[in-house]
């Protein structure tokens, strides 16, 4: 099993949640979120002051999926949520080594 970590522009969410819809993928946890990477924020105009940004605003994605589906649900995120300018995200794939369904008890594979 998988946890797939996506940090994306928050106006391609609903391409993404489409997109993995659409490859048969069910459930994921949205949280919004600030940070910046290489372009470390940007410089914005309000009523004629100048102020720095940077902090730049981001949906995080977590997706727990079995292992087998981990190229086809990478692929899906990176071309739903591509727009080829900076700041367009990144991926994080990181081993689970457990999942359990609170409600039954299931646990690993029978609980994703």
């Amino acid at each position: 099993m998988k946890l797939v970590s996506a940090i994306i522009k928050p106006f391609k969410l609903d391409d993404v949640r489409e997109a993995i819809a659409g490859v048969g993928i069910e459930g994921m946890t949205v949280t919004e979120v600030k940070g910046f990477g290489r372009q470390k924020g940007h410089t914005e105009l309000y009523r004629g002051a100048e102020y720095q940004v940077d902090f730049l605003p981001k949906v995080k994605l977590d997706i727990a999926i079995k292992a087998e589906h981990l190229e086809l649900l990478i692929e899906s995120i990176t071309n739903a949520a591509r727009t080829g300018k900076i700041g367009d995200g990144k991926i994080f794939v990181t081993d689970l080594e457990q999942v359990i369904r609170i409600r039954t008890g299931e646990s690993d594979s029978e609980a994703l």
